[in-house]
């Protein structure tokens, strides 16, 4: 037998419960995962909240790694002992082992540990996307802005674009988050509690504003993010951690020098196979070299998924979280 966090009802970290379950073998086109470490993502709120709508009872989470332990009929490409991570459906991924579909795992190579998968396939797939694709004429030389520069896709974000030799202002909310954030190749930091963010922004790129913005915080920063563009500048809203972007009005968009928005989803970069090993790739790459870190700085037992989404949510965090057994 296996245990698993569950939920039956929608709402606050309560709501989610220890249980045994029944694992089963795999059918065709699946495998049995026995994990070594799960990831905690924000958006694992919005599923027990309701916001992201799911059927109940239901499982959570959406990234785990670990090592396949049975292969069901007809599967190719992977094999009992492969190491393996994924991010993304179905949820479950707050378990100790689960039949999972091989079209959601990804080869894990020996050079990335468990944990530090379960910490960054999706901040580090996330931060690919954003960075190779979102906006394909960022080059070398170029400065943007990036809210929560002290967050898991944050620390990532700043290490990959230093890389890329594209600046970045990050905005944070505390000392030791900035100090984070700038020790992980940020090279300007706004303390948002104690700073304007737009008149900051405008100070650093003479009045220009920056060409890209990149926000997962949602509400309570997309009328700020708009203000920080330049001339037909891009606002990515990636994340709605203060809540859902409000109704985009076209004329301000127009007003404010003809801005772009978009609402990008993970999934919707890494559906096409070819891409996802692309994306993937170079993700392993950067992150066996050592030329991008992964912080682990909140380590949770599973039982205490309640506590951690707790912590989550109260933006206690800094780097990533993972569970592990």
């Amino acid at each position: 037998m296996a245990n698993a966090i569950r939920f039956h009802e929608i709402g606050g970290p309560e709501v989610l419960k220890w249980e045994t379950v029944e694992v089963g073998d795999p059918g065709a086109g699946e495998v049995r995962v026995r994990h070594e470490a799960v990831g905690l993502n924000f958006a694992d709120t919005y599923f027990r909240t309701g916001y992201y709508p799911a059927p109940l009872p239901a499982g959570m989470g959406v990234e785990a790694a670990g090592v396949v332990e049975a292969v069901g009929p007809g599967v190719e490409g992977f094999a009992e002992g492969d190491r393996v991570t994924y991010t993304g459906s179905p949820l479950g991924a707050y378990s100790t082992e689960r039949v999972m579909p091989i079209d959601s795992l990804i080869h894990l190579p020996d050079s990335i540990e468990f944990e530090t998968a379960a910490a960054m396939t999706m901040r580090g797939l996330t931060t690919s996307y954003l960075l190779r694709r979102i906006a394909p004429n960022l080059k070398a030389g170029d400065t943007v802005l990036l809210h929560a520069a002290a967050g898991g896709v944050g620390l990532l974000f700043c290490q990959w674009a230093k890389e890329l030799g594209i600046t970045v202002i990050g905005t944070t909310s505390t000392d030791e988050k900035t100090a984070v954030a700038k020790a992980h190749g940020c090279e300007h930091v706004i303390n948002y509690k104690r700073e304007n963010i737009v008149e900051r922004v405008r100070e650093l790129t003479d009045g220009a504003g920056v060409p890209v913005v990149y926000d997962s915080i949602g509400a309570t920063t997309f009328n700020t993010s708009l203000d920080c563009l330049s001339r037909r500048g891009l606002l990515v809203a990636f994340g709605t951690a203060s809540g859902p972007i409000p109704p985009i009005d076209a004329f301000q968009l127009a007003a404010k020098g003809s801005l772009y928005v978009t609402r990008p989803a993970l999934a919707d970069y890494i559906a096409d196979p070819a891409e996802r090993a692309e994306l993937s790739g170079e993700l392993f790459d950067l992150v066996g070299s050592g030329k991008v870190k992964v912080e682990i700085n909140q380590h949770y037992a599973l039982e205490e998924a309640a506590q951690a989404h707790r912590d989550l949510e109260a933006g206690t965090s800094v780097g990533s979280s993972i569970f592990t057994f």
